[in-house]
């Protein structure tokens, strides 16, 4: 026998389902907000796409506010960038250079970031502007110099580079802000023969160096000599005169001789006084005959 039920089943209550929805809503509206920004890091600029257009390429870093499912910011790193290659060349004397080490440091121009981004893009820069640029600049530098040229003057080929580099770069939107030759080797027998020639003409320039310190000793002891000889050449002459001046004295008055036996006595009688018939003779040189009378 089959039994019908005659209860009424119960209907989901409204009030039950509000939680839900309204979980739901709040979800909702943190998505929307959350994409309503977008953060920008130091060091970056931020490049804001409409659709996949560029419509700003200047976010500074920090909150930028974007219109979320339509606009995204990406951010493109402006702080100095470092492109190394190491790579090979020849001198204009056909001198291999091994292992020629190569640093770029750059970074993009912001005014530029746009044109950069809608000519090659950011992952292109390096494939597209820099491996060949580089190669092909320095290259052509290193083969107009010869071998020592390059080891004696690396900074002006350095400066050269950097410079050409600048010339290239800078109107695709590429800032250069330093060129280094970081590394270069030539063959053994090549680098021995530069030491070498080094050597010798720092041995020359010591040769030369002791040959003016000598010339200059040799003059110095000429000038002293000179100075000697001038000095007792003055004294000569000053005695020579003194000589004659007495003699002149001397020769105009008797009185002159007196004066200088005055001088130059010694305060000492003599032993001896008088002539050779009837001389006195002074004991001790203390007293005479007349103080024993």
């Amino acid at each position: 026998m089959i039994k019908f039920s005659t209860e009424k089943k119960s209907s989901p209550s409204p009030v039950g389902a509000f939680p839900v929805l309204l979980v739901v809503i709040i979800a909702a509206v943190a998505i929307l907000v959350l994409n309503c920004f977008a953060i920008v890091n130091e060091g970056y600029v931020g490049v804001k796409y409409q659709l996949g257009r560029i419509v700003a390429a200047d976010l500074k870093p920090g909150l930028n506010f974007k219109i979320p499912f339509i606009e995204t910011v990406e951010q493109v790193e402006v702080r100095d960038l470092i492109y190394e290659i190491t790579s090979d060349a020849y001198t204009q004397d056909t001198q291999l250079v091994n292992e020629l080490r190569l640093k770029l440091t750059y970074r993009y121009r912001r005014d530029e970031l746009s044109n950069l981004i809608q000519g090659v893009g950011i992952s292109n820069v390096e494939n597209r502007y820099l491996v060949p640029n580089v190669q092909k600049i320095a290259k052509d530098a290193i083969g107009r110099v010869r071998a020592e040229q390059l080891v004696q003057s690396r900074g002006q080929v350095q400066d050269e580079i950097r410079d050409r580099l600048v010339e290239e770069l800078e109107p695709l939107g590429i800032e250069v802000t330093a060129f280094a030759i970081e590394n270069i080797a030539f063959e053994k027998e090549f680098e021995a023969s530069i030491q070498n020639k080094v050597v010798a003409e720092q041995k020359a320039l010591e040769a030369i160096n002791v040959t003016k310190q000598r010339e200059e000793e040799k003059k110095q002891a000429i000038i002293a000599a000179e100075g000697r000889a001038e000095s007792v050449l003055l004294e000569a002459e000053a005695e020579a005169s003194a000589i004659a001046l007495i003699q002149e004295q001397i020769s105009q008055s008797r009185q002159y001789i007196e004066y200088l036996k005055i001088v130059n006595w010694n305060g000492v009688l003599p032993q001896v006084i008088g002539d050779g018939v009837n001389p006195f003779v002074v004991l001790g040189g203390e007293s005479s005959p007349s103080d024993n009378e």
